[in-house]
């Protein structure tokens, strides 16, 4: 494909896998689930689930700036979450990081994501 291009910011989490942060077709850009690991260091940030999902939401707008968007680009989010007791306050914090009208979404309940954390979000943009 010569209109596939990777997108790849230092300024969020190298990929701890064989996947991208991002691939750019077109307009549209499918963002790598981001997990709330701090760009550099690669640990995992400290605090509850809103410090984790603030930090996610962070990553996935890095990304985003990378491939020329911004998170109110997304037209699909996907959230994975270790505990949906945590639904409400992921929501506070994705509600903080966009603008109406949002984005379509879906978030389920998982039995374990990567490196022990609460939460991993992916996105689709259109730009």
């Amino acid at each position: 494909m010569s209109n596939r291009a990777v997108i790849s910011t230092p300024d969020a989490p190298e990929a701890i896998g064989p996947y991208s942060q991002a691939v750019k077709v077109g307009n549209t850009v499918w963002l790598s689930g981001q997990i709330p690991l701090i760009p550099g260091s690669m640990e995992v940030v400290n605090g509850d689930i809103s410090a984790q999902a603030k930090q996610v939401f962070e990553n996935l707008a890095a990304v985003a700036a990378a491939a020329g968007g911004s998170l109110n680009s997304a037209v699909k989010i996907n959230i994975s979450l270790t505990d949906l007791a945590h639904f409400a306050a992921v929501n506070e914090v994705m509600a903080s990081f966009l603008q109406e009208p949002y984005p379509a979404r879906a978030c389920v309940q998982v039995a374990a994501l990567p490196k022990g954390v609460d939460i991993e979000v992916e996105a689709i943009l259109a730009i």
